[in-house]
C-alpha cells in the first residue's frame, strides 16, 4: 500500500506541474483536450512499469513536458508525445487515436510508432530511423517529439543494463545528436552528447569534467579581469550586452582530445566568451553592425589571432546558427575564443528551427530522405552503413570542380577519393592519384572548397581495407566495402572466436563491449572507439557483455612524449620502464630540434592501469611537458 501510495503521488505531481505550465501558454478549450490526451494514455498504460519501477506513464508525462516546456510546440504534439507509446505498447490502435483526437495527431503518433516485422529489410534500429524520415510529409513535428522521446530516455538511462546503455548511446550518437545539432537545437544536441559519453564510458567522463572544472577554477580571476575591460567599454559605447565565460560540454573537449588526438592540456578553447547585445535598434543600428562595432571594440582592447574571424552572420550554418567568432588574446597568454551574438541570434542558436523556419531543414530533410531509399535498394545486397549517412549528411557541404567545370557537392572532410567514386566507381576503383589545382597530390588528399580535380586512374590499382579511413562518402564507403568482401569471400577467410579491435587498441581495465556476429566471433572494442558506436547505433541486438581482464599475456602499447632535452634524459626514459616498471620495450623513434625532444614508444604491458602508472611516473620525470597514449582510433 506504501509503494502505491508513493506512486500514486508521484504521478500526481509530475501530471500537476505539467498541466500548470501547459496552462500559462494554452486556453482552457486547449487544456481540456490535453487532460483528455492525459487520460487516455493514463488509462492504456496503466498496469505498466518502466524499468526502474516507476509507472509507466511518467514517461509519456516526461516527454510531454519536454514538447510543452522545452520545445515549446503546440497542443497537437503535446498530445501526441503523451500517446506516443500507445499503439506501440498496448492494445489500442491508430484508428481509436484518429477517433479520439483526429488525423493530425493520429498522424503523429504513427510515425512515432516503431512498426514490428517479421523480418527487418537492414535492422530494427535502422528501419524505424528509416521509417520515421520516410514519414515526414509536411513538418518536423514528429523528428522533434522523437527527440524529446530519447532525450527522457537518455536523462533516465541509469536504470537500463550496460548493454542497453551502450545500444542507447550508440543510436543517440550516431543519428539523435547530430539531427538535433541539423535542426540548430543546440542545447537538445549537447544534453544528448553529454549524457551518451557519461554512459558508455563513465570514467572517462569523470575524468574529463574535472579537468574542466579545475581549469574553470584556477583560471576564473583572469578570466573574470579580462572580462571587466571589455565590460566598460561597451558600457562607455552606450552597448548593453551580458558577458558569460561558458566552459565547453565533456562531449565537446572529448571530442576533440579524440579527433586531434591530443591531451587535455593541448586543447585550446577550454571556455567560450559569449558577449550577446541587445540595444541595436536603439542605437540605430543592424544587428550586425553592431556585431562588427563589439568585434572593432574587442580588437582595440586586445590582439587577434590572425584568419580567426568566422563571420557566421553574413554566412549562418545550414541550421540557422548565427554569429561572428573569433580570437582574442587573453592575460594569460592563452588565445580566447569569443562569439559576439544579438539576443535574437543567440534564441536561433539554442532553438534553431523552432524559432526560425527559413534554415534550410526541410531540404535537409528531403535531401536525406531520398539517399535512405537509395540506402534502403542498395542495403539489400550489401547492407546498411548508417555510419556513412552520418557522415555524408551530418557535415557540411564544400562545393569542388571537375576539369570541365562541373559541379559537385561534397560533404567537409572528403577526400580526392571521394571526388573519384561521386564520378564513377569505375574510377573509384581504380584511381592512383589525383591532380588538385595543378598540383600531383595523393588520392587521400582531403579536398578543400573550390578545389578545381582530376584523377589518373590505373587498371591494377584496387581498394585496400585502409581506404576506408579516407573517405567519408556513403557512395565511396558502399563501393570499397563491396569490393573488399568480394576479394575476402574468394580467400574464404576465417574469423576467430574473439578478436580485440585493431582500431582502439583495448586492454583488461579499458570500459569495453563486446559484438557477437554471425560466424559466432566476438569482436572487442573500447566503449568510446567509433567503430563500436557504429554497430551499436545499428545492431543493438548483437552487443555482449564482456571484459578483459589482466593476465600474464602482454599488449603492445605506444606513447608520445615531448620533453626539453636535458642529459641523459632517454637513459632515464629506459630505465623508468624497462627497469623501474620491468616491462619490455619494442622500439624507441626520438627526434630533437631546437632542445626539443619529440619521442615515440612501443613497450608491452599487461592492462590500462599498469599503462597510467607508466605515464605517471613519466610525467614525473624532469623537463616533461607531454605524455600521451596513442592508438589508430580517429
Amino acid at each position: 500500500m506504501e509503494c502505491y501510495e508513493k506512486y500514486r503521488d508521484m504521478v500526481r505531481n509530475q501530471r500537476d506541474t505539467f498541466f500548470a505550465n501547459a496552462a500559462k501558454r494554452f486556453s482552457e478549450e486547449e487544456m481540456s483536450l490535453i487532460r483528455k490526451g492525459f487520460a487516455f494514455a493514463e488509462m492504456a498504460h496503466i498496469n505498466q512499469k518502466r524499468k526502474a519501477g516507476d509507472p509507466y506513464i511518467t514517461h509519456p508525462l516526461a516527454v510531454a513536458s519536454i514538447v510543452c516546456d522545452e520545445l515549446k510546440l503546440g497542443v497537437n504534439p503535446i498530445i501526441a508525445a503523451l500517446l506516443h507509446d500507445v499503439v506501440e505498447d498496448t492494445n489500442h490502435t491508430i484508428e481509436e487515436i484518429k477517433a479520439g483526437f483526429g488525423s493530425d495527431i493520429a498522424f503523429l503518433v504513427d510515425v512515432l510508432t516503431k512498426k514490428k516485422r517479421d523480418k527487418y529489410e537492414t535492422s530494427k534500429q535502422v528501419d524505424n530511423f528509416q521509417q520515421m524520415l520516410n514519414s515526414i510529409h509536411y513538418d518536423i513535428r514528429a523528428l522533434l517529439i522523437k527527440l524529446a522521446d530519447r532525450l527522457h530516455n537518455m536523462r533516465t538511462l541509469k536504470s537500463m543494463k550496460p548493454e542497453k546503455q551502450i545500444k542507447i548511446a550508440g543510436e543517440t550518437d550516431y543519428f539523435y545528436a547530430p539531427l538535433a545539432n541539423r535542426l540548430g537545437l543546440y542545447k537538445v544536441k549537447s544534453e544528448l552528447e553529454n549524457l551518451s559519453l557519461q554512459y558508455r564510458s563513465p570514467h572517462e567522463y569523470e575524468d574529463i569534467k574535472k579537468q574542466i572544472d579545475n581549469y574553470a577554477e584556477a583560471h576564473a580571476s583572469a578570466a573574470k579581469k579580462w572580462i571587466r575591460k571589455i565590460e566598460e567599454r561597451l558600457e562607455e559605447n552606450g552597448i548593453k550586452a551580458q558577458i558569460d565565460c561558458d566552459k565547453r560540454t565533456v562531449y565537446s573537449i572529448w571530442s576533440k582530445m579524440h579527433s586531434k588526438n591530443i591531451s587535455f592540456k593541448e586543447v585550446e578553447h577550454i571556455r567560450v566568451i559569449n558577449i550577446t547585445f541587445e540595444n541595436w535598434e536603439e542605437l540605430g543600428l543592424t544587428e550586425k553592425r553592431l556585431a562588427l562595432r563589439i568585434y572593432s571594440i574587442l580588437t582595440d582592447l586586445y590582439i587577434e589571432k590572425p584568419g580567426s574571424l568566422n563571420n557566421y552572420i553574413d554566412t549562418p550554418k545550414e541550421n540557422g546558427y548565427h554569429s561572428l567568432h573569433c580570437k582574442l588574446m587573453g592575460n594569460e597568454g592563452r588565445w580566447m575564443e569569443v562569439h559576439i551574438q544579438s539576443t535574437s541570434m543567440r534564441e536561433r542558436s539554442y532553438y534553431g528551427c523552432l524559432v526560425e523556419r527559413e534554415t534550410g531543414v526541410e531540404g535537409w530533410i528531403a535531401k536525406f530522405r531520398d539517399i535512405l531509399k537509395d540506402i534502403s535498394f542498395h542495403g539489400k545486397e550489401s547492407g546498411f552503413s548508417i555510419e556513412s549517412v552520418i557522415r555524408t549528411f551530418y557535415n557540411d557541404d564544400i562545393v569542388v570542380f571537375s576539369p570541365n567545370g562541373t559541379q559537385f557537392i561534397l560533404p567537409s572532410g572528403a577526400s580526392a577519393l571521394d571526388f573519384a567514386y561521386e564520378i564513377h566507381s569505375n574510377i573509384g576503383e581504380h584511381a592512383q592519384y589525383a591532380i588538385i589545382n595543378d598540383k600531383l597530390k595523393s588520392i587521400f588528399t582531403k579536398l578543400q572548397h573550390g578545389d578545381r580535380v582530376r584523377i589518373g586512374s590505373e587498371t591494377s590499382h584496387h581498394p585496400k581495407e585502409f581506404w576506408l579511413d579516407h573517405v567519408v562518402t556513403y557512395k565511396a564507403i558502399q563501393y570499397i566495402k563491396q569490393y573488399l568482401r568480394r576479394e575476402k569471400a574468394k580467400k574464404g577467410d576465417v574469423g576467430t572466436q574473439y578478436i580485440l579491435c585493431p582500431n582502439c587498441e583495448p586492454l583488461p581495465g579499458d570500459e569495453v563491449i563486446g559484438f557477437r556476429h554471425e560466424d559466432n566471433t566476438v569482436t572487442i572494442h573500447k566503449c568510446n572507439c567509433p567503430t563500436a558506436i557504429s554497430v551499436a547505433a545499428q545492431q543493438g541486438d548483437i552487443i555482449e557483455n564482456v571484459c578483459l581482464y589482466p593476465s600474464e599475456k602482454t599488449y603492445p602499447v605506444t606513447i608520445f612524449i615531448k620533453a626539453v632535452n636535458r642529459d641523459g634524459f632517454l637513459l632515464d626514459l629506459i630505465t623508468e620502464i624497462s627497469q623501474k616498471n620491468l616491462l619490455s620495450i619494442e622500439s624507441i623513434k626520438s627526434t630533437t630540434e631546437d632542445e626539443i625532444i619529440d619521442c615515440t614508444i612501443i613497450f608491452y604491458v599487461h592492462s590500462i592501469n599498469e599503462l597510467k602508472d607508466v605515464e605517471e611516473d613519466i610525467r614525473d620525470m624532469k623537463n616533461i611537458y607531454e605524455v600521451r597514449h596513442i592508438t589508430h582510433a580517429v
